[in-house]
């Protein structure tokens, strides 16, 4: 199984922005946990300029599938994000 850091860079006023889109965010976020797709995620709170999530897959493309559909990138709240293939080597979510 292969791990995949997805890191959003986020606008500025992002903090004011985002309850239009959170519910939605949350609930795509919750479902993607629930199907063992997404390990953890999380935004950095100072400064509040980016979210690091964590995802589980054979490739990158159940996290290019979420970045897509996604409000917080629909509607400008990211302003850049990348997808990298990350090494875990320990942790409770490790699986080889």
């Amino acid at each position: 199984m292969n791990y995949y850091a997805l890191i959003y860079h986020l606008t500025d006023d992002y903090l004011e922005r985002r309850g239009a889109y959170r519910a939605e965010h949350l609930q795509m976020a919750k479902d993607a946990e629930e199907r063992g797709e997404l390990v953890l995620g999380g935004a950095y709170s100072d400064p509040a300029d980016t979210a690091l999530l964590v995802w589980r897959g054979e490739d990158a493309s159940v996290v290019e599938s979420f970045v897509n559909s996604d409000p917080y990138v629909q509607n400008g709240l990211v302003v850049r994000w990348e997808i990298r293939p990350y090494t875990v080597v320990i942790g409770t979510a490790y699986e080889k």
